[in-house]
């Protein structure tokens, strides 16, 4: 299945918001990352295309300012699944969407790391603890320790992501 150039260009040019950024999800575009969600977050209108299983026609990609974005190295049946990934890490971008605005900050990605882990009560589990410097309530021990933890999570589960951390 091929979607037809004359009849998505229809749909584009009937429906095409001005300023509008339009993308289309395939392996052969720009591969997304946190940093493309935070551009296309601050964006006032986006359409995403989804092309399924043999994509899209090559002319309507050429002649139509079209944007291609890739989800990650592998091959899915249709685009509707990718853009579910895109529109989800935009939107938890915007404004009012989080409860606590705040809580974006500290996030896998952000800063470069993984994110350290979680814990929740009890506070000792199958005879697993919490980690007294979370219990401690001195924020500063706490913040150094969600560091310390981040960068060793990175460093062992993604050194990708570890040399660019490095880097910068």
């Amino acid at each position: 299945m091929l979607l037809k150039a004359d009849v998505l260009a229809k749909s584009l040019d009937e429906n095409k918001n001005e300023s509008e950024r339009i993308i289309y999800l395939s392996p052969k575009g720009k591969k997304f990352d946190q940093n493309l969600a935070k551009e296309l977050a601050s964006e006032k209108s986006l359409s995403l295309i989804c092309g399924h299983f043999e994509g899209v026609d090559e002319r309507i990609l050429s002649t139509r300012n079209i944007e291609e974005i890739s989800i990650g190295d592998y091959v899915l049946s249709g685009g509707e699944s990718a853009a579910y990934v895109v529109i989800d890490s935009i939107l938890r971008l915007l404004p009012g969407v989080l409860g606590n605005e705040n809580s974006k900050l500290d996030e896998t990605f952000e800063n470069g790391l993984l994110e350290y882990p979680q814990y929740t009560k009890p506070q000792i589990w199958e005879e697993k603890a919490v980690p007294d410097v979370l219990l401690s309530g001195d924020h500063n021990k706490i913040k150094h320790w969600r560091l310390s933890q981040s960068e060793a999570i990175t460093r062992d589960r993604r050194p990708d992501l570890w040399e660019k951390y490095k880097k910068n």
